[in-house]
């Protein structure tokens, strides 16, 4: 099974690529805020916690988007493998993602980590707030203040999956079909 993290800083492109990736190579694509959505919709037990915990401005936990993930990853098992888009964002998350693999005899076949520097990132983001209407992604404020909440909390992250031999680093900028073949081409190495 193939099971691959798309790594990468807001407005990297993750969500573009991951969506491709999926369908290419017939992956699950999982993306924590699609799943929080679906769950709150479906008004499961899980869904009804996130959505009293979002209600009240406050993040949902670690504890809950696992479990998210777990029920998601034990209804595909015969899946040819899953794709993580967002997740894990912190060194807890990827401990736990490990161990929530482990459970089914899985593990992360790669971590492929988008690289592209701020200006660009700025550009994409504010460039999609002004396509989308959301004010926020037109802020260079907020836009700072994600970049340093990754730099501290999910930068880290590089130097984990490192560590286990599982990151590679793909050039980020450039035509979305460019760059869907550089990461197509790594993940073909695992197959």
């Amino acid at each position: 099974m193939l099971n691959i993290i798309l790594f990468g800083p807001p407005g990297a492109g993750k969500g573009t690529q991951a969506i491709k990736l999926a369908e290419k190579f017939g992956l699950i694509h999982i993306s924590t805020g699609d799943l929080l959505r679906a769950e709150v919709k479906a008004g499961s037990e899980l869904g009804k916690a996130a959505k009293n915990l979002m209600d009240n401005g406050i993040l949902v936990s670690d504890e809950i988007v696992t479990g998210m993930i777990d029920s998601k990853i034990g209804k595909n098992l015969d899946s040819k493998g899953f794709i993580f888009d967002g997740f894990p964002r912190t060194t807890n998350q990827a401990e736990s993602l490990d161990k929530l693999l482990s459970n089914y005899n899985l593990a992360i076949t790669v971590t492929l980590a988008l690289e592209v520097d701020e200006e660009e990132l700025y550009k994409r983001i504010s460039l999609r707030g002004k396509q989308s209407g959301r004010a926020d992604d037109q802020d260079r404020n907020t836009f700072l203040k994600r970049m340093q909440v990754y730099n501290s909390e999910t930068s880290p992250l590089k130097q984990y999956y490192k560590n286990k031999n599982l990151l590679i680093s793909i050039n980020g900028i450039g035509e979305i079909e460019d760059i869907f073949n550089s990461l197509s081409s790594n993940i073909s190495k695992y197959l």
